[in-house]
């Protein structure tokens, strides 16, 4: 009896381990993305319906699991003509595959304020291991006495790797639309 009592104990302790909820303030977050265009210059858009978890062993983000994911559709690059092209079947497909998904399998700290963070990203239909910087701003309870943490996470993808697949080549060279695209979130989140 002594070693069944034991060993639920220590099952417990493991699964509270990871027990930690973390859920993204949206008033306080933005995911964005830039790409070339015509060579010269950038263009500049954001997602703005987005949604993911967190869990935690604690206060302690490493080896965090990450589920996040992006409503293509929501896609605003200040120019409705370039968003519809953008969620049609020249780029995401938007009413085959709505959404972008992030399922972070390793964050591993770096330094005080720094994590690469490793996982399956998927758009389209296509899934592939990337990796992402994470720069950790740090705790702070609120005034309403909600403990928040907020996170940049940058990296880049190729869009062809994705099956983003229109593509035009100007005159003197170079795409219309760049092959890499940046990305960039600023994520607060509250502990449930």
């Amino acid at each position: 009896m002594k070693k069944l009592f034991l060993s639920v104990l220590i099952l417990t302790g493991l699964l509270s381990a990871q027990s930690t909820e973390w859920t993204i303030d949206k008033t306080h977050s933005s995911v964005n993305f830039t790409v070339d265009h015509m060579v010269v210059s950038e263009v500049v858009g954001s997602f703005k319906s987005f949604d993911g978890k967190i869990l935690t062993n604690g206060d302690n983000f490493e080896d965090a699991k990450i589920s996040f994911e992006i409503d293509v559709k929501s896609i605003n690059t200040d120019n409705t003509g370039r968003d519809e092209h953008l969620v049609s079947d020249d780029f995401f497909n938007a009413e085959k595959f709505p959404k972008i998904k992030f399922e972070g399998k390793e964050m591993k700290k770096i330094s005080d304020k720094k994590y690469k963070l490793k996982g399956n990203f998927t758009m389209r239909d296509i899934t592939k291991w990337i990796e992402l910087d994470v720069k950790f701003n740090g705790t702070v309870v609120d005034g309403k006495g909600r403990t928040k943490a907020g996170f940049v996470i940058s990296g880049a993808v190729n869009r062809f790797d994705y099956n983003l697949k229109w593509s035009k080549v100007l005159d003197g060279g170079g795409l219309v639309v760049g092959d890499e695209v940046r990305i960039n979130c600023a994520l607060a989140l509250f502990k449930k």
